[in-house]
């Protein structure tokens, strides 16, 4: 059994990643501000397999609740920095509260989280940090997402600097940058527009890179995408 943590559990490809840890037999945090979807998780888990918690990822405090859920834990085998904020907006048009919620959930939080559970962490333990193609230096960039791809490149480069400065003792610590998704996030962002991948696949893809790409690799970005975007 492994011990999986998982930000925006609650839709998409993070929901998709608890069902199928779960089916794996490991033990599951989900975390979220809409606990009536994390707690539907909950037919999927035998006793004692699986916990939520609903945190507001914006509130620094409220992430230190993390790992008190935690503190039974020998070691967190896997952390999924998976929520993220999609905002699709001309940048003449980007407001302060724009930037400040989109650098809060998609590069604080994960930052944050980490910090918090470095106590937990040994060096098998594996940070994988779900980013976007668009944070990728070279990529094909799309008008409209000047804050999420640019909050999401910070998060990459952060991957490449903790890999670094933590690699005596872990975590280990990956990005994965995705191309598009059929979530709700993509969804919201480009309404219309139809993705050449389920949650469910990517997730299956992030399943496996969790619990094994930690031996392989280190302050990488994986790029997971057969599409433009």
């Amino acid at each position: 059994m492994k011990n999986i943590i998982i930000t925006g559990a609650s839709r998409g490809i993070g929901y998709e990643l608890a069902k199928q840890h779960l089916a794996l037999g490991n033990r599951v945090l989900t975390i979220s501000r809409n606990v009536e979807k994390l707690k539907e998780l909950e037919t999927f888990a035998k006793e004692g397999q699986y916990q939520f918690i609903g945190i507001d990822l914006t509130d620094f405090n409220e992430i230190e609740k993390v790992l008190e859920a935690v503190k039974s834990w020998e070691i967190v085998d896997v952390l999924y920095n998976n929520a993220g904020l999609c905002i699709n907006k001309p940048f003449a048009e980007i407001k302060q509260e724009d930037l400040l919620q989109s650098w809060q959930i998609n590069f604080m939080a994960p930052y944050r989280l980490i910090q918090v559970l470095l106590p937990k962490f040994k060096i098998s333990s594996h940070v994988v940090n779900v980013s976007t193609m668009g944070a990728v230096q070279g990529s094909v960039k799309f008008p409209g997402l000047s804050v999420y791809s640019s909050s999401k490149s910070a998060t990459v480069n952060l991957t490449e600097l903790l890999a670094e400065e933590l690699k005596e003792n872990g975590p280990r610590i990956n990005a994965v940058a995705l191309g598009a998704v059929q979530t709700e996030m993509l969804e919201e962002a480009f309404p219309g527009y139809i993705a050449p991948t389920q949650p469910c696949e990517m997730a299956e893809y992030l399943v496996e890179f969790g619990l094994n790409g930690w031996k392989y690799f280190n302050g990488k970005t994986q790029q997971a995408s057969i599409s433009t975007p």
